[in-house]
């Protein structure tokens, strides 16, 4: 089909409700909701140890964003399992 011509209207398009694309939709947004939480969280851990490692006094703040980042990667990797187990 060219770009130029209209759709034909036949058929449902991508995200319409009962169609592949729609059911895959939820998953691809929460796989990017979940990378992008775990990539914030990996940036502070580290920008915490730097800081510690320099001799700021941010002890408590180094150990929530580390713990922080394993919580986050737990429940991502749970939620993971669990789709493919479905």
């Amino acid at each position: 089909m060219d770009e130029r011509q209209a759709p034909d209207g036949g058929g449902p398009g991508d995200l319409e409700p009962g169609t592949r694309q729609r059911a895959q939709l939820r998953t691809r947004l929460s796989d990017i909701a979940w990378t992008a939480l775990c990539v914030v969280l990996a940036l502070w851990a580290v920008w915490a140890l730097v800081g510690v490692a320099r001799g700021a006094t941010a002890w408590a703040y180094c150990v929530v964003a580390w713990v922080l980042l394993a919580a986050a990667l737990a429940l991502r990797t749970l939620a993971a399992r669990r789709r493919v187990s479905l």
